[in-house]
């Protein structure tokens, strides 16, 4: 096995005690989990900070999305398509914030201020480059109506990206609509036809 599939299969064996214990959880644990011995993982990775910053650039990797959002059937309805990709974009974010929320109750937020500056740009510029690829994945999906639609594909897909993670920002309420619902007002808007 080479020392980045090794690194790979260590970093996905973390990743569900990285949400169960945080930064509490130990090499022999993680060691347990993977199948190793604790050696094997200092072979792979210098520390346990550079464990984290693994987990944390796994998770921020938009490659479990896209491949979900590639498997969409593009012969099946605008609707559908647009739900399941919805559902598997809210999926990645889910699990973003499960590790971002782990580590930050569990003290990693607390790192020097100027590791967090270098982290801040790394995660900004990781973050731009994985909306861009979520955008084009999106895009694909809109392909089929082409002639159909009001707007470039490429600015729809934009436009129901900002309505998807816009809205999830604003935080859970009691009546938060359907991912259905959502979809229905995004191509049908909130305003039933005259007549």
């Amino acid at each position: 096995m080479s020392v980045e599939e090794r690194r790979k299969m260590i970093i996905h064996a973390m990743l569900p005690l990285v949400l169960e214990h945080g930064t509490t959880v130990t090499t022999s644990q993680i060691a347990r989990a993977a199948g190793i011995g604790e050696g094997t993982i200092f072979r792979a990775f210098k520390d346990k900070d550079e464990l984290f910053d693994a987990c944390t650039a796994e998770v921020l990797k938009p490659d479990h999305v896209l491949d979900a959002i590639a498997e969409i059937p593009v012969d099946q309805p605008l609707a559908d398509r647009l739900v399941e990709a919805a559902d598997a974009l809210g999926a990645h974010l889910q699990r973003m914030g499960a590790l971002m929320g782990a580590l930050h109750a569990s003290g990693r937020a607390r790192r020097d201020p100027e590791q967090r500056l270098k982290d801040r740009k790394n995660v900004k510029d990781s973050r731009r480059d994985s909306m861009a690829a979520m955008r084009e994945a999106v895009t694909e999906l809109f392909e089929p109506e082409k002639a159909q639609l009001r707007l470039p594909a490429e600015q729809l897909a934009s436009l129901f990206l900002a309505l998807l993670f816009g809205g999830r920002r604003l935080g859970q309420v009691d009546d938060t609509p359907a991912t259905r619902e959502i979809v229905d007002v995004f191509l049908h808007g909130a305003v039933r036809a005259a007549g």
